[in-house]
């Protein structure tokens, strides 16, 4: 009845646009034997895959203490210059000035995909500091990738900023759908990192909905083969299916993935 699914021969490698990793510092986020975190680990996942491209924040960087974000941004900006396959997202807390001085001087480098924020674990609320945000990411012409919150009301935060783009990160709910198709601009997206793409169907319905051109492939820590197979192993078409491991990424980031 059904024809036997097997892995397509896709023209490029997937680009993981969102992950993170451990690297010794003291903000190190936890993890066991179960859940590794470290960079070794995952720079032989990606080159045992075949993955060469791969957005990165550091853990530490993105956890509670935010004391160590200037440091931490420092010590990724200076990893992308010695790992081919390491690409930058410069992380900015809105409380801290020296974040926004550091991320204009950032966001000019090749490697560096644009701008992370994480209003849940940094402890602060977007609708407070999204003006702000976006209109600094508008003045760069930068993409901004957002741990979701408040989802229902960026279509009309971004509608007044039209040259940044905003990743809403882990597709898993219709408020991510909804707010890609409420865009005036067209200048939301979403990544399938974490764990809410293994919804049977939520990938697929989000393709239906909205597309396949504005879903870009990232694990955010997760297992690897499991996110890359819930893409390449779906009904989606074969051209869905490579909007969303890597042409999406190469049209949003010319600069990066040439």
């Amino acid at each position: 009845m059904y024809n036997n699914i097997s892995l397509p021969d896709f023209t490029h490698s997937p680009i993981d646009i969102h992950s993170h990793f451990n690297h010794g510092s003291i903000f190190d986020c936890s993890g066991d034997e179960r859940h590794i975190r470290e960079f070794d680990f995952f720079e032989s996942v990606y080159h045992n895959a075949n993955v060469s491209q791969v957005g990165i924040s550091t853990f530490a960087s993105v956890l509670e203490h935010t004391e160590c974000i200037v440091e931490e941004n420092e010590y990724l900006h200076k990893l992308i210059d010695k790992k081919e396959w390491v690409y930058q997202w410069v992380v900015i807390d809105p409380r801290q000035k020296e974040t926004y001085i550091q991320a204009e001087k950032m966001l000019s480098h090749s490697k560096v995909l644009g701008i992370k924020i994480h209003p849940d674990y940094h402890g602060y609320n977007i609708l407070d500091y999204a003006d702000e945000l976006f209109c600094f990411a508008n003045k760069h012409k930068a993409v901004v990738l957002m741990h979701p919150q408040h989802i229902s009301k960026m279509p009309s935060l971004v509608d007044d900023y039209p040259d940044m783009k905003l990743i809403i990160a882990h597709l898993g709910s219709m408020e991510h759908i909804d707010a890609i198709a409420n865009a005036r601009h067209g200048n939301i997206y979403t990544d399938t990192s974490g764990g809410a793409s293994n919804l049977n169907n939520i990938i697929e319905y989000a393709v239906k909905q909205v597309g396949s051109q504005k879903i870009l492939f990232g694990t955010d820590t997760y297992s690897y083969a499991f996110q890359f197979g819930r893409i390449a192993l779906s009904t989606l078409s074969f051209e869905e299916k490579e909007n969303i491991l890597w042409k999406n990424a190469t049209n949003l980031f010319p600069k990066a993935f040439k």
